[in-house]
């Protein structure tokens, strides 16, 4: 139970330039929840990612890791909530390949430009069918100020959405950021 926590006030995330958001409700685990977002980047945003050190990996850590070291310039990252797709074997990085596949078809970019993210219960089956599925609603839902719904889209056993701010300068301007609460995947 969280202590002292309360939900973000979506008013305080502020959009942040190059970035999109579009959450739905996929279906993964359960209905009527938000559990896929689509975040799609601006042509030239810089990515970078920090990786456990684990030969055990997850399947979206693993490819995660290749399509950043491909170079490719990352434009799409794609967040299930509700299953991790950890554990699954050569099943899981099919899986979590063949939505990097459909989202890449769906936003006219290459399936290594996307970096899947999963973060839930392990040992289950992608449920790749719902992802894709859901895929349409969460493109025609991206906008700059989604936030507190990415919040949302993200929880997995956490009572509340989290958004914690970053303080940033750039070009001499002093601006707040929404800064993610964890790597889901």
């Amino acid at each position: 139970m969280p202590v002292n926590l309360t939900a973000p006030d979506p008013a305080s995330l502020h959009p942040v330039p190059g970035v999109r958001l579009g959450i739905t409700m996929a279906g993964v685990r359960k209905a009527n929840r938000r559990d896929l977002s689509v975040i799609a980047l601006d042509e030239g945003s810089a990515v970078a990612g920090v990786f456990t050190k684990n030969r055990f990996c997850a399947a979206p850590v693993q490819i995660c890791r290749e399509h950043l070291a491909a170079g490719a310039g990352i434009r799409a990252i794609l967040v299930n909530t509700g299953n991790a797709n950890a554990g699954t074997g050569e099943d899981g990085l099919a899986r979590a390949r063949q939505s990097c596949v459909a989202l890449a078809a769906a936003m006219g970019i290459q399936p290594n430009q996307v970096l899947p993210f999963s973060t839930g219960v392990i040992m289950e089956t992608l449920p790749v069918d719902r992802i894709i599925a859901g895929l349409p609603a969460a493109i025609a839902a991206l906008r700059a100020d989604a936030w507190a719904e990415a919040a949302e889209g993200i929880m997995t056993t956490d009572t509340l959405p989290k958004a914690p701010l970053c303080r940033c300068r750039s070009r001499g301007r002093r601006s707040r950021s929404p800064a993610s609460p964890r790597a889901p995947a």
